[in-house]
Parts: C-alpha cells; sequence; structure tokens
C-alpha cells in the first residue's frame, strides 16, 4: 500500500482542493496518478512574503512515497522561498481538442488537469537525494542506466543542485471532455 492511501490528510473536504463544478471532479485517484507519471512539466508554486512565483520544472512522481521530486540549483529562488515557507502547490495539465461553438462565450477546450498542495524540503539525505535524481533520470531517459550509459551521480555533483521532496497533503483533479 502506498504511502498515498494511507494518509489521513487526504480528504476530500480539504477547502484547498474543493472543485465549484463538481461534475468536472476527477474522483478517481487511478487518474490523477496517471496524469503525474505521464505529464512531463510541472508548475511549482512557491510565496514569500505574500509574492507568489510559478516554476516550471520537470519532475518526478514517486507514488510509493507519496512524493514529487524536483531539483533546481543550489542557491536560487525557489530554494530561498522553500526555507522560508515550505507550504507549496504543483500542478500539471493536458490539453486536449480545442471545441468551437457558435458564440463566443461557449468556445472551449478539453482538459484534464491535477493540483497538488504540500510541503516542500529540500533533500538533505544523500541517498534520498540520489533516490530523486536517479528518479528523475528514470522518467525522461527511461533506456539509459547510470554505469552503463552515463556516469553515476557523484558527491561532487550533488553539491550543485538541489533536491527537493514534496511531501503530498492532499490533491485533486479536474477534466471536461467533448461529451459534456
Amino acid at each position: 500500500m502506498s504511502k498515498l492511501e494511507t494518509s489521513p490528510s487526504r480528504q476530500p473536504e480539504d477547502p484547498r482542493t474543493r472543485i465549484r463544478r463538481t461534475d468536472r471532479a476527477l474522483e478517481d485517484d487511478t487518474r490523477i496518478t496517471e496524469l503525474l507519471h505521464r505529464q512531463q512539466v510541472g508548475f511549482i508554486a512557491t510565496s514569500l512574503d505574500n509574492q507568489p512565483f510559478l516554476n516550471p520544472n520537470l519532475y518526478w512522481f514517486d507514488e510509493a512515497q507519496g512524493r514529487i521530486y524536483f531539483h533546481t540549483a543550489s542557491v536560487g529562488r525557489t530554494r530561498a522561498n522553500i526555507e522560508a515557507n515550505p507550504k507549496v502547490c504543483f500542478g500539471v495539465a493536458d490539453m486536449g481538442d480545442l471545441i468551437p461553438a457558435e458564440t463566443a462565450m461557449e468556445f472551449s477546450t478539453e482538459y484534464a488537469s491535477v493540483l497538488v498542495f504540500g510541503q516542500a524540503r529540500v533533500v538533505e539525505d544523500r541517498n534520498e537525494a540520489e533516490h530523486g535524481l536517479y528518479g528523475l533520470l528514470g522518467k525522461y531517459f527511461p533506456e539509459h542506466r547510470p554505469g552503463e550509459h552515463y556516469q553515476a551521480i557523484t558527491p561532487q555533483e550533488l553539491t550543485l543542485t538541489s533536491v527537493f521532496a514534496i511531501e503530498i497533503e492532499t490533491w485533486s483533479g479536474k477534466q471536461k471532455k467533448l461529451s459534456e
């Protein structure tokens, strides 16, 4: 059983994940996890002194641990913001077909999206940092293996990057299909 399945904090009544159009809610966690696994770019929202920042980034969803991993430079805004305020929102979206209509107001698009809320942290443990980075490499370069296709991660390389883990507290998904 994954950490997400056993977490009591994943409650549908959480105001952070309340969806106005309940007919578009993705009630199936399987569809939410599929979107998190499949999408290529995620958007990490941080906030510092009431100023929001949005950072598009490559990421890896570690479903077994209920975490999202990503990395940035060892010094920068994302790290500074997370160290000052670990609350984050993370999102992915999938755009489908464009939907023309008879009136301008009715033009639309098919889509599916996921929002994740949680606490981000800089990964300090070397083994976990390597786990997160190898997860990223496995997602984007599944045919390449360390020691075979590229040199394994070195301690020196770990000093040049910040690896982050978002501990997922709750999430929601929504979609619009042409049949609506």
